[in-house]
């Protein structure tokens, strides 16, 4: 299957993030994330559901009257009061989502197969004569029953939406599944699918990748992979997959995104893991003495990437697995110069203390504890402390 040479990535962080537990954005941090969404190149947004009413409507129309160049999108069932609630809003681009596998059908709805096909046929013809753009959801579909699956994206295709939205709902899938699953309807209804997939076993972002290889042209994400359950697949590395690993182009200007990660985590007060993949503090950071002298010598040993690609740097850190010269280099970056007696004096010490205290150790510990150790270095130390 050939895929394509660029993806459109659709952020959800302000609907699908926003539905991790406990995150409640307000209007002024949903317009903020919008803003720094847009600036970053993301080319389409999921801001919301607008039949919440209150601040979420309020939230859509904010976001609208920024006129950004990204497309804006909201979710709505496939009920007349939600798209009457969207369109209220000024939105003209529109999730239309209905659940397509059995368990959700009779057991959450309690309806039939039929409802489902009766619902778009409905809905969708209106939505045309309004002139949206429309993308039909179709929730659970890695659950659904293959041959209505697929009935049910020829009827969309007949009624002529923009696009299908495949949902890995409770994230199910691996990655040979979703290939085959978004592989098995692009060869047979060829019309445009994006890849939407949720992290409950942790293949979140390698679904997506998957997803995208069999053919989806567009992937949901989120910043920092908030959503609902375990998340959602991860903005930061989904972009950073496509761009280095399959040389996809996703429009997306990589060094912002660590100020973006920092951005939802604080708006979010959802702390970013130290060790999550592009934007975890410690993921350019280096302690063992092996690490860090192929780093010092040349990054690309330890690293897939120089870490100024997604707006961050470098760390060498000193604790229990720290030797001789990572803590040589370490105090030259300090501006003080050891020899490796003086080194091997201090690192005793210095090991202790991270042993005793289970970390990596400051800098300003680490000048607090050669100021200790003074009486042993200061006839050898050749500049003053700065």
């Amino acid at each position: 299957m050939e895929y394509a040479d660029t993806i459109t990535l659709v952020d959800t962080t302000l609907r699908d993030g926003e539905q991790s537990p406990g995150i409640a954005f307000t209007v002024r941090d949903k317009v903020e994330i919008a803003i720094a969404l847009s600036s970053i190149g993301i080319r389409e947004i999921e801001v919301g559901t607008p039949i919440m009413g209150g601040d979420e409507a309020e939230a859509v129309k904010a976001i609208i009257s920024l006129g950004l160049p990204a497309r804006i999108l909201t979710w709505n069932r496939a009920v007349e009061k939600d798209i009457e609630s969207s369109l209220s809003c000024g939105v003209k681009s529109l999730y239309v989502s209905c659940p397509v596998s059995d368990i959700h059908i009779e057991k959450k709805l309690g309806k039939t197969r039929r409802w489902v096909k009766e619902r778009f046929l409905k809905i969708i013809p209106k939505l045309k004569k309004e002139g949206c753009y429309i993308a039909c959801g179709l929730e659970d579909a890695s659950r659904a029953e293959p041959n209505f699956l697929l009935e049910v994206s020829y009827l969309l295709k007949e009624l002529g939406v923009n696009r299908i939205r495949i949902c890995d709902t409770v994230g199910i899938l691996t990655p040979f599944k979703t290939f085959k699953l978004v592989q098995f309807l692009k060869e047979r209804v060829n019309i445009p699918l994006e890849i939407h997939t949720h992290n409950d076993f942790g293949l979140a972002t390698a679904n997506t990748i998957a997803g995208i290889k069999g053919g989806a042209e567009y992937a949901s994400v989120t910043v920092n992979g908030i959503g609902e359950r375990a998340g959602n697949a991860s903005l930061e590395e989904v972009t950073m997959i496509l761009e280095r690993l399959e040389g996809i182009k996703t429009g997306i200007v990589t060094n912002k995104l660590m100020e973006l990660s920092r951005l939802v985590s604080r708006l979010s007060r959802r702390a970013v893991p130290a060790a999550k993949p592009i934007v975890g503090d410690l993921v350019f950071s280096h302690e063992s003495d092996l690490h860090v002298d192929g780093v010092t010598k040349d990054p690309l040993c330890y690293e897939p990437f120089p870490p100024e690609k997604v707006g961050t740097k470098r760390q060498i850190l000193i604790g229990k697995h720290s030797g001789l010269k990572s803590l040589i280099f370490k105090f030259k970056k300090l501006g003080i110069f050891l020899n490796k007696y003086q080194a091997f004096q201090l690192l005793i010490n210095i090991k202790r203390m991270a042993e005793r205290e289970k970390r990596v150790l400051s800098d300003n510990e680490l000048l607090a504890l050669m100021q200790v150790n003074i009486s042993l270095l200061q006839e050898t130390i050749p500049v003053e402390v700065r």
